[in-house]
């Protein structure tokens, strides 16, 4: 039997448009040096606020992606 084994890392990424802009940088900006990515998971969404207004989106993701041994 072919078992795979897979790590996982948490990284934020952030976006001055929208929190789906956010998750899309950090599974773009980790597939330049992580690879195999399998699954995405936004564990936490939350905004960067100044003065009142909402400066940039900002979300927690949960990469996983196949280990080589």
């Amino acid at each position: 039997m072919n078992e795979s084994i897979y790590k996982v890392v948490e990284l934020v990424g952030t976006s001055t448009e929208s929190w789906e802009d956010a998750v899309k940088n950090v599974v773009e900006t980790a597939s330049g040096s992580l690879h195999d990515l399998r699954v995405a998971e936004v564990s936490q969404l939350d905004v960067k606020i100044e003065n009142g207004q909402v400066m940039a989106y900002r979300a927690k993701v949960k990469l996983s992606f196949k280990y080589n041994v």
